[in-house]
């Protein structure tokens, strides 16, 4: 890893998306409903760095999201890694489960990586229309980033 990788952006914790997925898979089932999950997603995102105030603008807004979500990319040494944050609490959490999967990841395991497992882990289910709609814009955009290198 470079020394030029530092926070906010956020360095992986599992070896690989796959098993980022699957470990916020068995983190999920440990609680019985819906309530219980989202207190833990949000819990979540209070623990991403802080967002630095000076890319909270529109050039790193992310569009089509209720909220207003900000994401800034770096890319080092064959991978990218993300920095993100949200003016809503759920969708701060939100933004935490996505950068631990995408985040310091190389550009091609991000494009194999759909965003599926939103919907597998029940996440775009259980949340309203329009918060369901913004992370997958969300997610998109992540995409978008590994597609332009």
């Amino acid at each position: 890893m470079s020394d030029q990788i530092t926070l906010p952006f956020l360095q992986p914790q599992e070896p690989s998306a796959v098993e980022a997925i699957d470990m916020i898979k068995e983190e999920l089932d440990l609680f019985d409903d819906w309530m219980e999950r989202y207190q833990y997603i949000i819990e979540l995102g209070r623990k991403l760095p802080a967002f630095p105030s000076e890319w909270q603008n529109d050039e790193h807004r992310v569009p089509g999201c209720q909220s207003q979500v900000w994401l800034e990319a770096k890319f080092d040494q064959g991978k990218l890694y993300f920095a993100g944050a949200s003016d809503a609490a759920i969708v701060q959490g939100l933004v935490a489960l996505l950068l631990r999967v995408y985040s310091g990841r190389r550009p091609a395991e991000i494009l194999e990586t759909g965003s599926s497992f939103l919907h597998d882990l029940g996440l775009v289910k259980a949340l309203s229309t329009n918060r369901g709609n913004g992370v997958e814009a969300m997610a998109q955009s992540i995409r978008q980033y590994a597609a332009s290198l």
